[in-house]
């Protein structure tokens, strides 16, 4: 894995993370392998019932956006 994908990654999720800390959660990047980005959800996110949502439908839409070369954002 490319330093300079680790990056992008943790650049994209920088411009999530404001929403997410406005509800009292918060993103943290675990690792970049084989194009899956691993995800650890924090805070509120740990435990809200739409956090799969906000996985599926915000953070990996935007990562995929930034870094085209990612196939998949999963929590862990």
């Amino acid at each position: 894995m490319s330093e300079d994908l680790m990056e992008r990654v943790e650049k994209s999720l920088d411009t999530i993370r404001p929403a997410l800390m406005a509800d009292g959660g918060n993103v943290e990047l675990v690792a970049v392998e084989d194009g899956i980005v691993k995800v650890r959800l924090q805070g509120a996110c740990g435990t809200c019932p739409s956090a799969l949502m906000t996985l599926k439908q915000g953070i990996e839409v935007r990562v995929k956006e930034d870094c085209p070369e990612i196939q998949e954002v999963e929590a862990v």
